[in-house]
């Protein structure tokens, strides 16, 4: 008898520690709002707080591993939390939404969750799987203004719309006046202010327009024209130098214009450009820039071309 009653003070013994041992995970899953109307949000939380040691996958518990019917995942995010008695928590939330008309209950399956027993000085990914745990279902009711059992729904009326009340028809001609009325002061003054802040590029002389051209003058004349691409390349220089002194000298831009059409505005020049000659020369430049290979000018016809680059620079005519 004493044998039996020490056994059964045994049982009861341990039976009583091991329900005060706390289990390894405590998992709940709730929702914001237990129904939703169509293209309501409702936010779906599943909380689950490891004890010490312990670990779960959250991959598990991704937006992509989270099956669910009638509804639409919006977004997802995940928040990791360790408590002062190095209780790991973890809260996953899902903003979930839903279009369909044709189902009464929406509903969430079943998630399981692996989690790992972790010792001392292991990692992560040496810890073996202690088991699995399953977040339980949820379902969340529909509600909606429609009648059901129809086997389809008109979302839209297909009545007109009402003519609104003079009273108000009047208010949209003033609302938009007192729009433009708004949008001219503020673009005035936006136009001032880069007005303002827009660098002013200080003229340059004419000593110091002569001194450039002289410069780019020596560099071509010291160029390599017995190339085919040495020839070219000073045709090219030849023609930015003759157009950018055209514009110093009369103030047009010539940068984008053919010589047929520069020869019209500069006619009535007061004569301090060789026009005759500004514009042939022009035009071989174009003729030699885009030539095939095989009729680019020679180099004594380049070497001719810059010399009549250097007669325009210092405004006098040449028979060509």
């Amino acid at each position: 008898m004493k044998v039996f009653v020490l056994f059964m003070c045994f049982v009861t013994f341990v039976a009583a520690q091991s329900a005060a041992q706390p289990r390894d995970l405590d998992i709940r899953a709730s929702l914001s709002q237990t129904a939703l109307w169509v293209a309501d949000r409702v936010t779906y939380t599943i909380t689950i707080a490891c004890n010490k040691g312990v670990d779960i996958l959250a991959d598990d518990l991704s937006k992509d591993k989270l099956r669910a019917e009638g509804v639409e995942i919006l977004a997802s995010e995940t928040e990791r939390a360790t408590g002062p008695d190095d209780r790991t928590v973890y809260a996953f939330r899902y903003i979930l939404t839903t279009y369909r008309v044709d189902l009464p209950a929406l509903t969430i399956a079943p998630v399981t969750v692996r989690y790992y027993v972790k010792r001392a000085g292991q990692r992560v990914g040496d810890a073996a799987p202690a088991g699995e745990v399953q977040v339980p279902a949820a379902v969340i009711a529909f509600r909606s203004a429609l009648p059901d059992g129809q086997e389809s729904y008109s979302i839209r009326d297909a009545r007109d719309l009402r003519p609104r009340r003079l009273r108000y028809a009047w208010l949209q001609t003033v609302g938009v006046g007192l729009i433009v009325l708004s949008i001219v002061p503020g673009a005035v003054a936006a136009m001032a202010v880069v007005r303002r802040a827009r660098p002013r590029q200080k003229p340059r002389s004419a000593r110091q327009v002569r001194q450039d051209e002289r410069e780019s003058l020596e560099a071509l004349q010291a160029l390599d024209v017995s190339t085919t691409a040495g020839r070219r390349d000073a045709y090219s220089r030849v023609n930015a130098l003759v157009r950018d002194h055209l514009h110093a000298i009369s103030g047009l831009d010539a940068s984008g214009l053919t010589p047929a059409e520069i020869n019209a505005a500069l006619h009535a020049h007061d004569g301090r450009v060789p026009l005759e000659l500004a514009t042939t020369l022009l035009g071989a430049c174009d003729q030699a820039r885009y030539a095939p290979p095989d009729a680019v000018p020679s180099g004594d016809a380049c070497r001719q071309a810059i010399e009549q680059a250097a007669q325009v620079l210092d405004g006098r005519s040449a028979g060509l």
